[in-house]
């Protein structure tokens, strides 16, 4: 089995004692109530490259990265240093997170005067998951294409529709992006990494970025562990990156995510 599937497979035992019916109408009257003045692709839709900063604690390609760190504080970090959004693992297992980061993030968000959307990063496979983002205050979901059907698709988006979140269609290959174009996208991210073997290359961005048309918000993620990283992936089109491990990792968070975006 490789690792994808395993996570995968993982997941909806994990999940499994939680399943219930979602109503969309339950989610948008809690969506209305949560609505933010800014949306996930809103923050993305700039005119400089975007970053999307990651509070990842451990991964199965890295290992432990930065075991029992604070979200809130990194959270503080990444908003003190401009980033546009955050990204927060919520995969207890495989990448050190939880549920409560997100709730927690959030909350520290709602109290300071700049704002900016969280993406939940897990593996989604019930409407249920995307409820509990939801009520945490996330502004938007990951949908990683390969590992889910066109049926799982179909009910995870109406399920973020109606909440008003956005999603972030995650592909590695063409067949997924031609797969995750047939759900009308605002935002498809390219993993660097292939999921089946955790090995990273940014060709694959440079291969899949240009052929995803022009009014779609591209996200290169994985694999930026510099500057040049993230200005390699803007050359050919990306409009943000998602960064996590080299940013955890900064002894100067601050230059780093200036540096990407190209400021002096």
């Amino acid at each position: 089995m490789d690792k994808l599937a395993e996570i995968m497979d993982w997941k909806r035992k994990e999940i499994s004692t939680l399943i219930r019916p979602v109503n969309l109408n339950d989610l948008e009257n809690i969506g209305n109530r949560m609505k933010t003045d800014l949306s996930f692709a809103e923050a993305l839709a700039i005119d400089e490259l975007s970053v999307i900063a990651e509070i990842k604690r451990k991964s199965p390609s890295a290992g432990d990265i930065a075991e029992g760190a604070s979200a809130v504080e990194q959270a503080r970090n990444y908003l003190n240093a401009d980033a546009d959004a955050l990204s927060i693992l919520t995969d207890k297992k495989y990448f050190g997170g939880q549920l409560k980061d997100l709730w927690e993030v959030n909350d520290f968000l709602g109290n300071h005067q700049r704002s900016i959307p969280t993406l939940r990063k897990d593996f989604m496979v019930h409407p249920v998951q995307v409820l509990e983002a939801l009520e945490a205050g996330a502004r938007a979901i990951l949908l990683i294409v390969r590992a889910l059907s066109e049926n799982e698709l179909k009910s995870l988006r109406e399920a973020a529709d109606a909440s008003g979140l956005d999603c972030l269609y995650e592909i590695h290959e063409l067949e997924e992006l031609e797969k995750a174009l047939n759900h009308d996208p605002k935002i498809i991210g390219v993993n660097n990494r292939d999921l089946t073997r955790f090995v990273t290359n940014l060709e694959i961005s440079e291969e899949l970025i240009p052929q995803i048309p022009n009014h779609i918000i591209k996200v290169s993620e994985s694999g930026i562990f510099s500057p040049e990283d993230a200005w390699q992936v803007r050359a050919v089109g990306a409009d943000a990156v998602l960064c996590g491990e080299a940013l955890m990792k900064a002894e100067d968070v601050d230059s780093f995510i200036h540096e990407m975006k190209g400021r002096e």
